[in-house]
């Protein structure tokens, strides 16, 4: 084994030489497993090399140091080239890299996950990995306000991904020159040539026309690669993309350039006939250059180590006070309680979709304008951006119109999978937004939402619930969800009134109620309308607050089919797939009560303009429909009680 420590630069032949190993344990590892992508590993070999060995500034020992750079496989696929240079660094062993890759219950897994130490983000949704990379860099730029840089390998055949040129644009937008983007232009894509093939020129216009820093070179010669990375170390006010020109399965004379090698690995006697042709196994260990110690940590608590929560300042901020009764949007509550938040933890951030004025994300801009992030009308950016925030230990709120969220919604669903904390806000939820229409309504959201792994969803009905519930998103691990109201409704609760994720709030109950009223947000207030009303005929209710849809409190829910017989009308402004019906019926059914009669009161057909009352009552969920419904299901017979 030779070893090249931290104190020393490997030279270009011993960078060579790395390469070659990179190669080699790309197909090792790929054929030991039985799947894998060593040919797109093998095209990015000596570009890696030369990064690890003589520009990545890591210390691979501790990789939670706040000055290490950051590198991100945005082609995830082609994880035996980022297992082998963890190999090669000495943190990932032989045995682990043959015996691990791919294999059930094991840390390598087929595309990279935060499983490793190493690994940021995790990727092999393709278009992902750069605009995570643009949050970490914003992190570093515009609040660590560390040297660190951040590097991402990209496939070519993932430039195709819309979601990639927004992300130049932000970088380009924000001045991110500690972002280098490498681009493995190789050609060949899972079922044949790119879209752009080897038209570097191309590439490059189309960086350039983004107001990033275009850098052309050939992929497989690291003098030009060197000199490349170093030229996008300098202090330009600009992105860097490395357009390297590199061919698929380089070194192997069977795969090289080969059109139907994607994705498989090499069979045992080609592997070693091509593992001979690259001149047999090797056990170099090679480490970089280690980064520069931080400056001594000044006052700012902003400026913590990420990972670290930092302590509150010397601002009491209180939570904003909402009276009993007094009407307030939802949206607008979460806005007062965000800067609330924000006065008591430096460490909270806010972004948003061109929408501020309506999430009133607005209100954050204003107080904190440094940590407030502008991503307009690019919501795959910006909950890529919420991610790499939350890489650095910042607790990132991100806002749009509910419905919006549906286009970031891949970026959602590898969030959870990075286990990145990341707090949603959508506003414009329901018919109940009136005039504007299904474009903007959200009627999906609940669904969605609820289906991302260890996600929380939460629907607050006034402005107190909704000021306490932003203050449990800043505690929640995972995915969590608020979903905000357009219009203004009577405050419920008194300030300072406690809503724990997983909990309900019982509003209105008696030792004989008949039937169990659910609503969450708008529906609240339509229930307890219903409820009112149903008094008058002699039929007593209950009404539940359902502010946590998920996790949702399933021993209030057992407590009131007891109580009312299961008897239930679930009323949502939602469509009836996956939303608050679906939790309510879920949860009874999981706690065995099976004896139920349930009206389910959802948006069932494509609404069009109206106002929030016409349209509510269009769709059957406010309180006549509620209370006729619960009329029914006391008495399905019909016979006024």
């Amino acid at each position: 084994m030779t070893a090249i420590g931290a104190d020393a630069t490997a030279d270009l032949a011993t960078v060579a030489e790395l390469a070659a190993q990179l190669r080699v344990d790309s197909i090792r590892c790929s054929t030991s497993a039985g799947s894998g992508h060593p040919t797109s590993s093998m095209s990015a070999a000596d570009l890696l090399a030369v990064l690890i060995a003589r520009h990545l500034r890591y210390d691979w020992n501790n990789p939670e140091r706040v000055e290490n750079d950051h590198l991100i496989f945005s082609k995830g696929h082609a994880s035996p080239l980022a297992y082998s240079v963890f190999k090669a660094v000495g943190v990932v062993s032989d045995e682990e890299l043959l015996t691990g890759y791919r294999r059930f219950g094991q840390r390598l897994q087929g595309h990279p996950t935060p499983a490793l130490p190493w690994v940021d983000v995790a990727t092999g949704s393709l278009g992902q990995g750069l605009p995570d990379g643009v949050g970490v860099a914003l992190a570093g730029k515009c609040l660590d306000e560390q040297p660190y840089r951040v590097w991402v390998l990209c496939g070519d055949s993932e430039m195709a991904e819309g979601s990639m040129w927004e992300a130049l644009d932000k970088a380009s937008y924000y001045t991110l020159s500690n972002l280098t983007a490498v681009i493995d232009v190789n050609r060949l894509g899972q079922r044949g040539e790119t879209e752009l093939g080897w038209n570097l020129d191309a590439y490059a216009r189309r960086v350039e026309a983004f107001g990033a820093r275009a850098l052309v070179i050939d992929g497989h010669d690291l003098t030009a690669i060197d000199q490349a990375l170093a030229t996008a170390r300098d202090t330009s006010d600009q992105p860097t993309v490395v357009i390297a020109k590199t061919v698929k399965g380089r070194g192997v004379a069977e795969v090289e350039d080969r059109p139907d090698w994607h994705g498989k690995p090499l069979p045992g006697g080609m592997a070693e006939r091509a593992i001979a042709e690259l001149g047999g196994v090797r056990n170099l260990t090679v480490r970089g250059p280690l980064p520069d110690p931080s400056t001594p940590p000044d006052d700012n608590p902003a400026h913590a180590p990420a990972g670290v929560p930092a302590s509150h300042t010397a601002s009491n901020a209180a939570a904003p006070r909402y009276r009993v009764g007094d009407p307030i949007a939802t949206r607008k509550a979460y806005g007062d309680a965000l800067v609330a938040l924000g006065a008591r933890d430096p460490r909270v951030v806010a972004l948003d979709g061109e929408v501020n004025n309506s999430t009133y994300a607005a209100e954050f801009a204003r107080a904190y304008p440094g940590r407030y992030f502008e991503m307009f009308i690019a919501e795959q950016q910006m909950v890529a951006a919420a991610t790499g925030l939350a890489v650095r230990g910042y607790r990132a709120y991100a806002s749009t119109f509910g419905a919006f969220f549906t286009r970031a919604y891949d970026f959602i669903r590898m969030g959870a999978i990075s286990g990145v904390d990341l707090r949603l806000v959508g506003s414009h939820c329901g018919v109940e937004i009136g005039a504007d229409g299904p474009s903007q309504m959200a009627l999906e959201d609940l669904a969605m939402m609820r289906a991302v792994h260890g996600s929380t969803v939460l629907y607050p009905s006034d402005g107190s619930s909704t000021a306490a519930l932003v203050e449990q998103m800043a505690h929640t691990r995972g995915v969590s969800y608020l979903r905000t109201t357009r219009g203004a409704y009577p405050g419920l609760y008194p300030t300072g009134e406690t809503f724990p994720v997983g909990g309900s709030k019982l509003l209105r109950s008696s030792d004989s109620d008949q039937v169990t009223l659910v609503g969450a947000g708008v529906t609240v207030h339509a229930c307890l309308g219903a409820a009112d009303a149903l008094a008058q005929h002699g039929i007593p209710a209950r009404v539940i607050d359902c502010y946590s849809v998920k996790p949702v409190d399933s021993t209030a829910l057992a407590a009131a089919a007891r109580a009312t017989a299961g008897r239930f009308v679930i009323a949502e402004d939602h469509y009836p797939e996956g939303g608050l019906g679906c939790a309510v019926t879920d949860a009874l059914l999981e706690a065995g009560h099976t004896h139920l009669a349930v009206a389910h009161l959802a948006v069932r057909g494509m609404p069009g303009s109206g106002t929030a009352e016409e349209l509510l009552a269009w769709a059957g969920i406010d309180a006549d429909h509620i209370a006729r419904a619960a009329e029914h299901v006391v008495n399905p017979a019909g016979v006024r009680l």
